[in-house]
């Protein structure tokens, strides 16, 4: 559904994005994720045809990021996103829906269907006296008004209150499930590791990792085990009626439990603990911002 081969982007001798290469499958959500100034928004604005590449390839739905056609099958939201605050959010979405040839009864009836599931009221209300959470919801049914294949949201939920934020993150799942290709970037990386298939870090213009979180978690990231003993060990520390300590090995829990059976005592309970996205992000990106200045 996207295919994208050594992409690069340059201003000058500043180079964006510096030869990305990935695919997206039909029906997945694929997150780009990094610090400021790491390509993110560059990325999506050459999928969408809004930048034109330095060099590489994009092609999106079978259509060259390029051509005018893609951008039927695309459906498009900025991270900023003003919109024509005079209309109201049905005379807005009919005046999308006019530049992209939708029949207005089916346009209608899209919007309603989108603008319900969103749970978005106060459709004849001026655009411009509407909180952000109710615009953002309509600039996402304004991405949606032509039934895209593909979906590019830069920071879908940008701003927004938790509440609202939930909401756009359960309705991306559902899009997945319609069968529809969601890319997005986003900041909030606990939202990017619950809806996620796949996910790519990029740091100052380049992917430093890819793969699922679970891929991306087992090659990068550091698993820790907490042994639970009745009786002290050597490096463990009290924890209530029991001592816990900490290892990183399989092999450091077996002397655990031969430590403490020696000493009278047993192992009573092992937990693993995995690092989160934000953790091994943090680690990766080395705790810098654009072209690395410290956090």
């Amino acid at each position: 559904m996207i295919a994208v081969e050594n992409l690069r982007k340059t201003y000058g001798d500043f180079p964006a994005v510096a030869g990305s290469t990935f695919a997206v499958d039909r029906g997945e959500i694929f997150g780009v994720v990094g610090p400021n100034g790491a390509g993110k928004t560059t990325t999506l604005k050459m999928l969408a045809g809004l930048v034109e590449p330095t060099a590489g390839t994009a092609r999106v739905a079978g259509y060259d990021a390029g051509d005018p056609e893609m951008r039927r099958t695309l459906g498009f939201l900025p991270e900023e996103s003003p919109l024509y605050e005079d209309m109201t959010p049905r005379s807005y979405l009919r005046f999308f829906a006019d530049l992209y040839d939708v029949p207005r009864e089916v346009a209608d009836e899209r919007t309603e269907r989108t603008l319900n599931r969103l749970e978005l009221d106060h459709r004849e209300r001026r655009l411009g006296d509407m909180s952000k959470g109710m615009k953002r919801k309509v600039a996402i049914a304004r991405s949606l008004i032509n039934d895209p294949d593909v979906l590019v949201y830069d920071e879908p939920a940008s701003g927004l209150d938790p509440l609202t934020t939930n909401y756009v993150i359960e309705f991306t799942r559902e899009l997945s499930d319609r069968g529809k290709t969601v890319v997005f970037s986003a900041h909030n990386l606990y939202h990017v590791e619950s809806v996620c298939d796949r996910v790519v870090i990029m740091n100052r213009g380049e992917i430093i990792a890819r793969g699922t979180v679970a891929e991306i978690r087992e090659e990068y990231g550091d698993v820790e085990y907490r042994v639970y003993t009745t009786v002290p060990v050597a490096g463990s520390e009290p924890d209530g009626d029991r001592y816990v300590t900490a290892v990183d090995d399989v092999d450091a829990v077996e002397s655990i439990r031969e430590s403490a059976v020696a000493d009278g005592g047993d192992v009573i309970d092992i937990r693993t603990q995995e690092p989160s996205l934000e953790e091994i992000f943090l680690d990766l990106a080395g705790g810098t911002d654009e072209r690395g200045s410290a956090t």
